[in-house]
């Protein structure tokens, strides 16, 4: 079984659309996001999978959701053939954090070989034994400081190393200020990422939030080498679940 977050209760989450981050920008796909994360982002815009009653984790907007209202449990054959319904060749599996489901996800992904799957992931976590030979690409967010998570719990430097010796990981770090740049510097250098596997990504659900700070990033990412990304799910549907 998986946990699922929803897009309205008792719905989940389960959707078609461009996929709007990262190395795939602009892929037609299909994702499942699922519920439930380790790490607690005060500023995670899917706060909704993981901040239920009762859970005092920091988040900047303090708002704590309906665990009934917003989890929904489901076979992994029903997510199978609600994801074979929407077509396409594309999953992206996101959350939340889902390598938490690791053994129901590989149970998933064993119902869709033709599918070419991306898991979305904050790198903490290993990838399940059975789960990991289905995957064709991990897109590794790791969290910086100003995510408000302890560097022991998010970085932690066994799971980096192991990253960065996966020629399907590629790394996406969220950056909110230009100070954030040193930090992700110093974990590319440390664990010898690939200048060209590492996206840095504006913090932000406001496409004007997101343009201003894509200006000054422009500048900065090139003189690294990097790539940078936007958003694009946000210019086009704003901070909306399903989208």
């Amino acid at each position: 079984m998986l946990t699922l977050a929803t897009t309205t209760p008792g719905e989940p989450e389960i959707f078609a659309s461009l996929q709007g981050e990262g190395p795939s920008l602009g892929r037609p796909s299909v994702f499942v996001r699922l519920s439930r994360c380790n790490l607690a982002c005060h500023w995670c815009d899917t706060a909704y999978t993981w901040r239920f009653a009762g859970d005092n984790r920091p988040h900047r907007d303090n708002l704590a959701f309906d665990r009934a209202d917003n989890q929904v449990t489901l076979d992994e054959a029903e997510v199978a053939a609600r994801i074979g319904a929407l077509g396409g060749n594309r999953l992206v599996v996101t959350g939340g954090e889902p390598l938490l489901q690791g053994a129901a996800l590989a149970r998933l992904v064993a119902l869709l070989p033709a599918m070419h799957v991306e898991i979305e992931t904050n790198g903490t976590v290993a990838p399940h034994a059975a789960l990991d030979p289905q995957v064709h690409q991990y897109n590794v967010s790791p969290k910086l400081a100003h995510s408000g998570n302890p560097a022991d719990l998010a970085l932690p430097p066994e799971r980096l190393a192991a990253w960065a010796v996966d020629p399907r990981a590629f790394f996406k770090f969220v950056v909110a200020s230009p100070d954030d740049l040193a930090e992700v510097r110093t974990l590319a250098e440390r664990h010898a990422f690939a200048p060209d596997r590492v996206f840095i990504m504006p913090e932000g659900t406001h496409p004007s939030i997101l343009t201003e700070r894509l200006r000054w990033l422009a500048p900065l990412v090139l003189a690294e080498g990097w790539r940078i990304t936007d958003r694009l799910h946000i210019h086009l549907y704003g901070d909306t679940r399903g989208t």
